[in-house]
């Protein structure tokens, strides 16, 4: 360990500590109503699907909701490309909505159909897509949320059951054929998507959008940037004029800061799991809407501002807002190598925690690499997409910090020789905790997953 990495970790308090990592691992389900018995085990080997799509634990078993290139039922066209984050919103007499993304770049082979009053740039090929569930999981519907929006990667869903939908990407109009300014998060309602319309949430930033969660008490949205070249991203947070205002209210604005951890430049350098950090500071962004210049490039004073590579999935638990970094590459300008971290935020102590490391000499061993997505699961356990290299996993991770795998894609791209998967991403669960719902990117696929989740 060199001289600078001991000091950094003594102020954070990780040396000498004896943090047991399932004590740290406890802190992620502070919210969660499972037994203490649960989320300690896995489901067992998976077993092959002789259909080639899904293989699954004995005792589960999967529907396809919903294939790239098939008809909407709405009949405003087909199915787009590049199924990606989603979110499952309760509806009326048991009805779930799922909302789902479409991460298209204009080299998309299916756009989101454009649909009058729901399209933001027509050039656009990115958007949502809603299906509606009836109460036993049948497909009742399935249009367009909003259209000719870009790169749509994740998101998150609001405290009044909408979902953020997230641009990740920073192009302008002129650029890639676009006709209007890139880089926005959107509302979907995904009960009256014209209710929101295509509408860009302006003060909420231009950057690489990846994902968000909203504090339901203060009603503050926090928001990842998916940037894995230097500068690396940043953690955001959005004060609202209307904080929980419900639909429609964000459009009121309000101040987008950047997380500041005194004396930690990169977070990749931090890699004790438990070590945590005191004092956290928000700065006001200089130029919101990045008009010359990209966000994280802009000058946050002689302190400087924390990045980080690849800051992916966000959600909200307990009293706290969980993000993931989904690797870090010291051959790419990171300070230092790891295959995911998870971290968590206090916004009430202001303190920093890093949760989880995955990696070869940390202690949780992902199988893979890179995780993406993540959501709690009725077990009381981590569920997280894997976005790597070689076969493709659902991973769960338990109190314990055991991981297994949940699913695994079969849907070969490649050839047998040179095979090549379609990641997982989208994970999450319906809202009685009965079903969980992945989509692969692709070929674009949602599945339904059914089974005895509470037998561990």
């Amino acid at each position: 360990m060199t001289t600078s990495r001991r000091q950094l970790l003594a102020r954070s308090g990780a040396l000498g500590a004896g943090i047991a990592f399932s004590g740290a691992l406890a802190e992620l389900f502070p919210a969660s109503a499972a037994p203490d018995h649960l989320g300690r085990t896995g489901y067992g080997p998976l077993v092959p699907d002789p259909k080639g799509l899904l293989d699954l634990p004995e005792g589960f078993r999967y529907t396809v909701l919903s294939r790239e290139g098939d008809p909407l039922r709405s009949g405003e066209g087909r199915v787009p490309s590049n199924h990606d984050g989603m979110t499952a919103l309760p509806g009326h007499r048991g009805r779930v909505h799922l909302v789902r993304n479409h991460e298209n770049r204009p080299t998309a082979p299916i756009p989101v159909p454009t649909v009058e009053g729901l399209t933001y740039d027509p050039a656009g090929k990115g958007g949502c897509t809603v299906l509606t569930l009836g109460s036993r999981g049948d497909v009742l519907d399935e249009r367009v949320g909003i259209a000719g929006t870009a790169v749509n990667c994740a998101g998150g869903p609001t405290p009044w059951r909408t979902w953020l939908t997230c641009e990740e990407t920073e192009d302008k109009a002129g650029t890639s054929g676009y006709t209007k300014d890139h880089g926005f998060i959107f509302e979907v309602d995904p009960v009256d998507p014209r209710r929101t319309g295509a509408v860009p949430l302006t003060a909420m930033g231009r950057f690489q959008h990846e994902a968000i969660a909203v504090d339901p008490r203060r009603g503050i949205v926090y928001e990842t940037e998916d940037a894995f070249q230097k500068p690396f991203g940043l953690f955001y947070r959005f004060l609202p004029r209307e904080p929980l205002g419900g639909v429609g209210s964000l459009r009121a604005g309000g101040r987008l800061q950047a997380m500041r951890v005194p004396g930690v430049p990169d977070l990749s350098a931090v890699q004790e799991t438990g070590a945590h950090f005191d004092g956290v500071e928000w700065v006001d962004v200089p130029d919101p809407l990045a008009a010359r210049t990209a966000i994280r490039f802009q000058d946050f004073g002689p302190k400087g501002i924390t990045h980080a590579q690849k800051l992916e999935g966000c959600y909200w638990g307990g009293r706290s807002v969980y993000f993931v970094s989904s690797f870090a590459r010291g051959a790419e300008g990171s300070a230092a190598d790891h295959y995911g971290q998870i971290w968590r935020y206090d916004p009430e102590r202001r303190r920093l925690t890093l949760v989880i490391v995955f990696g070869p000499d940390t202690d949780v061993q992902l199988p893979g690499e890179s995780p993406d997505n993540i959501c709690l699961a009725p077990s009381g356990g981590l569920m997280v997409c894997e976005d790597g290299n070689g076969a493709q996993h659902v991973y769960g991770v338990t109190r314990t910090g055991e991981v297994y795998a949940l699913a695994r894609g079969r849907q070969n791209l490649g050839t047998p020789e040179d095979p090549e998967w379609g990641e997982f991403a989208g994970v999450t669960f319906s809202p009685d905790g009965r079903t969980m719902y992945v989509n692969c990117y692709t070929p674009g696929t949602t599945f339904a997953v059914t089974g005895p989740w509470h037998r561990q």
